[in-house]
């Protein structure tokens, strides 16, 4: 059984998301707190530019990106849509329900967008991709209003039942259930988290959903403007709105309020797991003590090591990513099909978890170790399946081509994560060449003397090198500690750092603000 962590990391202007599936980081996610663009927002939009040789249109909806629509992307109940947007905005519809609404003939699928749209034509429209490069987002007229246990979609009677729910009884169940809860004119699709629920817990979520429709009723009717109608919930509670179950041990926060506002969220979405949630209170960074840093330092860049030796080599070029398996020094020669079986198995876990972790979407393009048993080509493919069983994102794996390639499409929704893990030497500032070991310690000292003299009352702690705070520290009374203390008046506490090169040292206050030296104005002199 899967064993899932949360741990949050809130930071001024972002919200950092890390999941961990049994020890290992499988997804980070980053949110500004600032960002004007989320997949799920609804916006009211206003066609910009129709271009009928793409069959699809540019649109405006207040932000400074145009935003792009496909014909493809309009839905069936385009028409209905219309008829609703134009209807609240000028008045002519007064309720946001649709019980007394006539839903107008389904569109076409291979029409063209002139045929429903015309320039400066007002739409709903969700969000369906974030800005990626260039590119603007990607909308859709396909309205959903999501849930934990359901998603309602507006404009049709359909009943849909997760694939996931395997159970006929259970599938049948639901459905009745659905159909006697649900507004006339609005559908609904049971997730895989409705399984066993109530028929109460169902109507209390269905009506939240209807609570979201109406709100965004109300701000679609305030007028015509291009502008963001209704926002989908941040990463946080929508993370745990599509994954929690009962395989989270735990989800710590470091930062009170949100905090508080995850356990109040999880109070009435999962009242018996907010015992699960925690405050993170101490001194080291959350993701430090966590090791969620460490794996994103081991995890990222263009190779990826694992635990057998073997590594991949990640590559991204214009159309496609490529992933080669190398085996690495360790691999046994003695019986070479078993051992590139048992790389290629390791491999196709770690790049499952590499692609949920790095969000990488399109064309994907896994050059395994050559393997000539067809039984073993199958058991890799097999075993490719299972570990992207996990994954959210659409996706499709074809079987291995003759020349042992594997080809992976997975949906792309938003930018790829790509972080840089390579650091300048904080010893050389990138230069290749180091001062002498034994000025380093003079260069504290000037420092510090310097700090000292323009801040006399500041609590001053050094950070070190392990090996520079064995140096400063060893003897009780003959350390290079003691002896500041009796040159200054003033203990200076020394922390040992190990992500800090052999020369580094950093100096802070008594609220942990770095003291950078080449800021330190210098005292004036007196005349």
């Amino acid at each position: 059984m899967t064993n899932n962590d949360l741990v949050i990391n809130a930071q001024d202007s972002k919200v950092e998301i890390a999941l961990i599936e049994n020890k290992k980081l499988v997804e980070i996610h980053s949110e500004k707190t600032n960002s004007e663009i989320a997949v799920g927002d609804i916006f009211l939009g206003s066609i910009k530019k129709l271009m009928p040789g793409l069959n699809a249109a540019f649109m405006n909806i207040g932000v400074r990106k145009d935003a792009f629509l496909h014909y493809t992307d309009l839905g069936p109940q385009i028409n209905s849509l219309l008829k609703l947007t134009k209807g609240t905005i000028y008045g002519n519809i007064k309720s946001p329900m649709l019980d007394t609404f006539d839903l107008e003939p389904d569109n076409p699928k291979n029409g063209k967008i002139q045929n429903v749209f015309q320039k400066n034509y007002r739409v709903l429209v969700q969000v369906l991709k974030e800005p990626i490069s260039t590119k603007g987002p990607r909308l859709t007229c396909e309205i959903t209003i999501p849930g934990r246990y359901m998603v309602m979609t507006p404009f049709n009677n359909g009943i849909a039942i997760s694939k996931k729910i395997a159970s006929a009884d259970e599938r049948k169940r639901l459905k009745t259930l659905a159909e006697s809860i649900k507004p006339k004119n609005f559908g609904l699709i049971l997730r895989t988290a409705a399984e066993g629920q109530k028929v109460a817990e169902l109507y209390e979520e269905m009506k939240g959903l209807i609570t979201k429709w109406e709100e965004m009723y109300k701000e679609l009717a305030k007028g015509p403007e291009p502008r963001k109608l209704m926002e989908e919930v941040d990463k946080t509670y929508g993370l745990l709105r599509d994954i929690l179950n009962n395989s989270f041990n735990k989800i710590v926060v470091n930062e009170p309020v949100i905090y508080n506002n995850v356990k109040n969220y999880l109070g009435t979405i999962s009242p018996d797991q907010t015992k699960i949630v925690t405050q993170y209170k101490g001194k080291k960074p959350i993701f430090d003590h966590y090791g969620v840093t460490r794996q994103i330092k081991s995890s990222f860049g263009k190779t990826s090591t694992m635990g057998s030796g073997a590594y991949l080599v990640i590559e991204h070029t214009e159309a496609m990513h490529v992933i080669d398996v190398n085996s690495g020094p360790k691999m046994k020669r003695t019986n070479q099909e078993n051992s590139a079986l048992n790389v290629n198995l390791e491999a196709a876990h770690e790049i499952a978890r590499q692609l949920r972790l790095r969000d990488i979407g399109g064309l994907i393009i896994i050059d395994y170790i050559d393997m000539r048993s067809g039984e073993n080509r199958t058991r890799l493919l097999k075993a490719m399946r299972d570990a992207m069983r996990n994954d959210r994102a659409q996706h499709t794996i074809l079987p291995l081509s003759k020349f042992g390639l594997m080809q992976i499409t997975r949906q792309r929704v938003r930018p790829e994560i790509n972080i840089d893990t390579s650091e300048k030497c904080h010893t050389c500032n990138g230069t290749g060449s180091v001062n002498a070991a034994i000025l380093v310690e003079d260069e504290i000292e000037r420092d510090l003397s310097q700090i000292i003299q323009s801040r006399p009352k500041s609590k001053i702690k050094i950070h070190v090198h392990p090996y520079l705070h064995s140096f400063l520290t060893n003897g009780t009374f003959s350390s290079k500690q003691m002896a500041w203390f009796k040159k200054y008046m003033k203990w200076i506490k020394i922390y040992k750092n190990d992500d800090f090169a052999l020369a580094q040292y950093e100096f802070f206050d008594q609220n942990d603000d770095e003291i950078r030296v080449n800021q330190i104005q210098a005292p004036a002199e007196v005349e």
